[in-house]
Formats: C-alpha cells, structure tokens, sequence
C-alpha cells in the first residue's frame, strides 16, 4: 500500500537526515512519526498515539506545539539526540492544488550549534570543536554561533584543550582518541584536503587567501573549513556571522588536563552544577557575557606576567575610583546579551527583542565609555584604555532602533506590534485599517445575537474556517432553518456558522492583517540588515562590557581587603601569606572563620610533604594553593595576606580518586594513570599536587611507589610539589632529598578527644589518629574500643617485636650495608662542580661493577 502523500514527504525528508529525530511541522504542532516518535515520546514523558497506517501497520505518532517547542528540543539535546527541523515552506491559504504544503528541513539542531536562548546557559560558552589530522600534526578550529567566536589552535596536548574549551560537539577523526569526551563526538565528517580548506575558509569571509587574518597550518585551515561545512549543513546552508578566524596560541596559557580541572572544580562540580566551584566563589559578574569571559579566564590562565599585571592594573584601576566603579556597576545591570542576539540575527532566527537587545547594548556601551573617562587617566592603564576606544560605536543606530522598536516589543515577529507607531506611515494606516474591522465584528457580534435570539453567540476566528459565529450546541437547531446561515462544523458543546457577509468580512480584514503583517516583516528586514552591517563593532563593544564586567567582579572581590593583589613573577617562587580556600570559606555560615594557612615552595624547599590525620585539612591545604595560581595566573585577585607566585606552565591536581567502571578502571589504576600523566610531562615550572599516592595497593607497595614517585618529582622533575601522604615514613627523607621539608596538619589531644586545628606546620605527624576519625564518623563504640585496642597491640608489636602469631615473620639475616646507595646518598649534585660530578660518576661506577662482581 502506498504511503499517503504527507507522509511521503515525511519519509523522503527522513532520508536526508537519518541519524536525526524530525521535527515535521503541521499546523501548530511538530509531528514525529514511526520510531522516532517513539524515541521521543520515551525521552519527554508525552504521550504516544497512532495515527492512520503504513503498510498495513499503524503509524506511531507523537506532537509538541509549536509555542513550546524550544523546552522539549532542550530536553532532547541534553539526552543526546540531534533534531532535523522540517517547515511549512508556504502558507495554506497560498497552496495551489490538492496535495501537502512544501516542507523542507530548515535546520539540523545539534549541541555544539544552538542559539534558542532557553537552549543555552547564559555563563557557559557552546562551542562546536573540530579537529583534523595531517601526519602526525593535529589542528583545531572552535566556533560559537551563538557568539560569533571562532580560533583555531596547533594542539600541542589534546587532552589539556578538551579540557580547557569544554566543547558541546566535536568533529573527529575516527582514528583519533578523545577520552572522556568521547560521548560528544559527532557523525563522521571528512575534512577538505589543505589547499580547497584554505579557499574555502577565505571565501567564507569574503577574502582571496587565509594569510591576511594569521598564519594557519594546514591542519588548522582544514579544521576550520571542517567546522564552517558543519555549520552550513546543520543550519541548511547559511552561515551565521563569525568573527575572521584568529589563531590562539595555547603556549600563552596555564595547561591543566581533565584530571586537574575535575579535581579542582574549576567551573564544574562533579555533579555538574556551577555552586561550589572556584568560579561560583569569585564571580561577582552582573551580565551573561561577563559570567562566560570569567569562566574563560579561569579554564585558561594566562603564562606570561606582563599580560596578568595588565589585568591586574587595569582592576586595581577601578579599586582605586568606588564611586565611579559603582556607577559602572549600575550601568553594566542594563547590558543584554547583544552578541547572542547578533548569533540569531545573522540567521534569520532572531526576534524583535533581539533589535531591542542591541539597542540597549549601543546605550549601555555610550554610558560606560562616559563613566570610564572618570575611572582613569590615559595611558595609566593600557587595558582600560584599548576597552574604552572598543566601547565607541555609532549612537545614530540606536537612534534609528529607538525610533522604529515598540517600547515593549513582542518576542515573536509573528504577534504583531514590533514597530513602533509613527515610524511608518503605511504600516499604520494597514494597521488603522485591520483594527477598525476589529472593531466592526464587535458591533457585528451584538447584531447578530439579537438577530438570531442568541445571547451567547459569539465571533471568532478559525485557522482554517476563518470568522465563524459560534453558539451553543442547544441553539444550533434554531438557527438551521435561516437560510442565509451555512452550518460549517457540529461539535459536541457547539456549533459554527457562516454567512455571505461574515465571509467577506473575514476575506477584507485577512488581507488587512497580512498587509500589515507583511509590511513590519519588511521594515524588520530592513532593520536587522542595518544591524548586521555593523556586526563586527557591536562584537567589540559587547566584548570590551564583557572585560569590564569581569574587571568590577575582580574589583569587588578585592574591596573587602582580605583579598590581595598577587605579585606574579617569571621564576619559579611560591610564597603565600595567610592565604585561604576561596571556594570552602565562601561556602562557610556566618560568622565561621577560615583557619588561613602559609605556604612557602621556595627553590630550596620546593617538595612540600605534608602529614597528618584526614578530616584535619590535608586536601583543602593541597586544592587552595592550586588555586591560588589558578586565580593568579588569570589576573585575579586571591584569598591571602601577601602571595607572591612565579608562573606555572603546567598544573597537574591529584586529589581523590573514584573507580572508572565504564573502562575498567579500578581506583588504583586511575590513581596510577593520572600519575603516569605527572611523571610523563611535568616539567620544572610545573606545580604538582598530589594526595595519598599508592594507598590503593597493599602497604608496602604503597610505600615504595609513593617514595619513588616522591624522588622523581625531587631530583629528575624538579618541580615545585605538594605531596600529602599517611606514609609518615617519608618523613625521614629529609637527608636524601634537600629540597623536600616535611610538615603537618597541627591537631591537639583534649580528654581523650581530637581538635583538628586545621593549621599546617613544619615537622612531621607522630600518628594518624585512624580510630579517632573512625569514632567521628559514627563507627559503633565496641567497634572503636575493638580498633583502639588492636592498634596499641600492633604498636607494642613493631616496638618490641611481633608477638601476635598473625604477624609473626620469619627470621631473617641482617643485610649487608649497601656502599653503593650509602655513596649515593651522601652525593648533593646541587653543590658539585663539573670535575667533582664527573669524578662521583666513576666512583659509582666502579661500586656497580664491583656489586655486580660480588
């Protein structure tokens, strides 16, 4: 049996997205069908019903309305599917023939390329990541259509750029691994080869060659023409307006891998939220934009000191001015998010609020030039000066918007009333015209109810019958035998008639409505070409509102007087005064204080070890001083007394561990794979940080991995470290490794109770205080009293020797002294000269050969 001719054209718009589910207008509702439907009524909790058949088997179908299609196409995007949206390509009224309306698919709505607003999160970046391979070189090119942003990058580490961008949707290549990410990976594309990507890219942004906006490599050239070819094809072949493409050199930022950046929670708890995240304690932004720059500057700090002073300098400018600052503050609370309503615009997406959210933007930018003049004395802070000349756009377009946008403007062209009265002298005399026959049907419905006997006959209009009187379904009899009354549809609780007159009526006010809808369809078109032309400097101008709403929030934080300013050198120092975790001690009830702590990685002491019980702070001492040069390094302000900070380029965050079941991966062997990761690229300008490295193996296994690993970062890394470990026996290393300085959480025994003192000092911890935390914690008393007494046996036990059968061990022969390790250990390479280093080697050499002999 052939299909019926809708559900024809359904099949065949299927065929051009297959992987996607279809969203088919009809009427007021988007229609899904077969298993799609049943895809999707499963993925939103709708209902799922059937309607006629196809091959002698029901077709299953589901529908959304079309007013609130924008809620379910979000639920379905977070659930992982794509969404291939089909249209009514003309109207009903229009339609010549007897068969469907045209429907074609007019956009592939996917992750990494939304614009709807209740798609997005205001704070968050929605970047679209493609890569692509030449050898063994890979190239990236991320775009936000939603923003207009587009860089590219050489990936030097692909793991540190996944975790620093965080892309909603990544173009691959199968061969190419990408880890956690790995879930966000799009159907296949195949990238251009380099000389057609390059002419592409260009032609795309009306140029002859790619070498006036940078020099690009031929894998991020074919990257970039990968990820524009996406966009067209998801958004049925317009391109939204982008910024040229810029290079982004990931050499000019901190690097952090997935490992770090979820061990710190940077701008994502673990559970995904924002509260509780460095970023949810230090964002003090009044806009979306500032939100998502500040999560910018956080997931990459920057490396080089002068471009962090810059930063620096230009807050403490507005530190230094509060009553210019506050009324920068108020000025920055009216600021739209204009570059996502430009996102829309350029794709014919956008709304009337759009034009209005670029008005708005053009006043809120004039105003804040006005108040920086204030802040500031040219050339005293460059940052502020280059955002001040970025804040300087056209006034006559907001004018011209002023003058055309209705005070409240509707969020749909389609409501009607976007254009304000008086702009154009023929829409209103269409729009005089429409609402007079408005007012003509109220007079009319009153004559006929008296006409007719019929005081609840009512007019109105159908989407497909047109004006109709409607009455009661008791009345309907009455009125059958009027002969110019035509009965046109019997429902249960009513009944809908026509006349001659009504139907002209109805044809002379359609037309008048469609005139003026379609002349505010016009002037709106013409609005937002006018906007577009001036694309590229509203996108300066929202971006330099977008810096200084990030420069108050730093500002803000700074006021109080308890965060410093830090001094950010290009060394390799590390000292901090009283300094504090900025995401527990907001996170406090009033009137708790942090315990602030020091922490001094200076070259002669750059391995921290720290001791100590848990529940005592040791994790909270290791994560703050991480973030410290997180803040530090992004120009922030930081949470101490005084800190002084050499840069890092690199940041590795071993803190906690959890199993990895969906690869297999035990506790341990994650633990032993994120510090493969350390040991494999850490440098000296490093700063590691690592927590209870090899408690997930037996004891002494433990032990010697810690205390290999703990040589490594000593003496071959010579990285700046913090290595916290219950393994008090590295303690004693002290000797061995000069640069290592032990300490430990201070805890003080009261009545047979522990206080955790929080505080952090030199020395190492005489115990762990295991069966204290296990008492804390809720352990049974007889449990407890059974621990404390087994614990003060093991004791005596390795004081005195094993008297317990379980632990008794076999007797064994004093070892020989090792004259080898014993040369080793007395030999600091820091102090030798080249002939007295040269001279050790032989000497250990001939001690090697002569244990070999032995």
């Amino acid at each position: 049996m052939a299909a019926s001719p809708a559900i024809a054209q359904w099949l065949a718009a299927k065929e051009e997205q297959p992987d996607a589910l279809l969203f088919f207008r009809m009427g007021d509702f988007y229609e899904l069908f077969f298993d799609d439907a049943v895809a999707a009524a499963a993925a939103l909790g709708i209902a799922l019903t059937h309607r006629g058949t196809h091959e002698d088997k029901p077709i299953q179908m589901c529908g959304v309305p079309i007013h609130a299609a924008e809620g379910y196409l979000a639920r379905l995007i977070r659930r992982g599917f794509r969404v291939a949206v089909a249209e009514q390509m003309e109207a009903a009224s229009a339609r010549v023939g007897k068969g469907p309306l045209r429907r074609e698919i007019v956009r592939l709505v996917t992750p990494g390329t939304l614009t709807e607003e209740a798609l997005l999160e205001g704070g968050r970046a929605n970047l679209l990541l493609a890569l692509a391979r030449v050898g063994r070189e890979v190239g990236a090119a991320w775009l936000d259509i939603s923003t207009g942003l587009f860089e590219t990058e050489a990936v030097g580490d692909l793991p540190a750029l996944l975790g620093r961008l965080d892309p909603a949707e990544i173009l691959a290549p199968t061969d190419l691994n990408l880890g956690d990410y790995e879930p966000r990976r799009a159907p296949d594309t195949l990238p251009p080869p380099p000389l057609a990507a390059r002419a592409r890219v260009a032609e795309a942004f009306g140029a002859a060659t790619l070498d006036g906006f940078g020099a690009f490599t031929d894998s991020e050239a074919m990257a970039a023409a990968t990820a524009l070819a996406y966009v067209r094809t998801t958004q049925a072949g317009k391109l939204p307006t982008l910024s040229p493409p810029a290079k982004n050199e990931s050499t000019g930022a901190l690097a952090m891998d997935a490992a770090t950046r979820a061990s710190l929670e940077i701008t994502r708890a673990r559970d995904g939220s924002v509260e509780h995240t460095l970023l949810g304690s230090v964002g003090n932004t009044l806009t979306a934009p500032g939100a998502r720059m500040l999560a910018d500057w956080l997931s990459a700090p920057l490396t080089d000191p002068v471009a962090i002073g810059a930063r620096q300098i230009a807050w403490g400018g507005l530190l230094g001015e509060p009553p210019a600052t506050a009324a920068l503050r108020t000025t920055l609370r009216g600021a739209p998010d204009a570059t996502r309503s430009l996102g829309r615009l350029s794709l014919g997406r956008g709304g009337p609020r759009d034009l209005l959210a670029i008005r708005q933007v053009i006043a809120v930018a004039l105003e804040a030039a006005i108040t920086l003049a204030g802040v500031k004395s040219p050339g005293e802070t460059p940052l502020l000066d280059r955002l001040a000349t970025d804040l300087r756009v056209d006034p006559a377009l907001a004018e011209r918007l002023r003058l055309a946008l209705a005070d409240s403007p509707p969020l749909r062209l389609d409501d009607g009333g976007a254009i304000a009265e008086g702009f154009d002298g023929e829409l209103d005399a269409e729009r005089r015209l429409r609402d007079d026959s408005r007012r003509v049907i109220s007079g009319l419905q009153l004559d006929y109810a008296q006409r007719y006997g019929v005081a609840a006959l009512k007019i109105r209009h159908h989407a497909q019958l047109g004006y109709v009187m409607e009455v009661p379904a008791a009345a309907a009899d009455g009125l059958r035998g009027h002969q110019d009354l035509v009965l046109r549809q019997s429902m249960a609780n009513a009944a809908r008639f026509t006349n001659p007159d009504l139907a002209e009526l109805d044809r002379r006010i359609s037309e008048a409505a469609g005139r003026a809808a379609a002349r505010e369809a016009k002037i709106f078109a013409v609005l937002v070409a006018e906007v577009l032309e001036h694309a590229q400097v509203l996108r300066r101008a929202a971006a330099a509102l977008a810096t200084l709403d990030v420069l108050q929030s730093c500002a803000r934080l700074a006021e109080a007087g308890n965060w410093c300013r830090p001094e950010v050198t290009g060394d390799t120092a590390f000292h901090v005064t009283a300094a504090r975790h900025p995401v527990v001690q907001a996170a406090l009830p009033t009137g708790v204080a942090f315990q602030p702590n020091d922490c001094d990685l200076s070259p002669a002491r750059r391995i921290l070890l720290l001791t100590g019980p848990n529940m005592a702070g040791k994790s909270t001492f290791l994560r703050q001083n991480a973030l410290l040069v997180i803040l530090a390094q992004a120009g922030l302000p930081v949470p101490a007394a005084a800190a002084r900070i050499g840069v890092a380029d690199r940041l590795f965050s071993r803190v906690g561990a959890a199993d990895d079941l969906a690869r297999g991966r035990s506790t341990f062997m994650t633990e032993m794979t994120e510090t493969a990761a350390i040991l494999n690229q850490a440098g000296p300008r490093s700063l590691v940080v690592v927590d209870e490295i090899g408690r997930g193996t037996a004891t002494l296994d433990g032990l010697a991995i810690a205390w290999a690993v703990l040589e490594a970062l000593h003496s071959h890394i010579r990285c700046r470290t913090l290595f916290a470990t219950h393994f008090h026996e590295l303690a004693g290393l002290g000797q061995a490794l000069p640069q290592l300085c032990p300490h430990a959480m201070r805890v003080r025994e009261w009545k047979n109770e522990i206080v955790f003192l929080h505080e952090v000092g030199e020395g190492a911890a005489g115990r762990s205080w295991g069966v204290h935390v296990a008492k804390l914690a809720g352990i049974p008393a007889a449990t407890v009293r059974r621990a404390a007494g087994l614990l003060t046996a093991l004791e005596r036990s390795s004081a005195t020797g094993p008297d317990l059968p379980l632990f008794a061990a076999l007797p064994t022969a004093e070892p020989a002294p090792d004259r080898l390790r014993t040369t080793l250990d007395g030999i600091d390479p820091d102090k030798l000269s080249p002939r007295e280093a040269l001279d050790a080697l032989y000497h250990l050499k001939s001690l090697a050969l002569s244990s070999i002999e032995c």
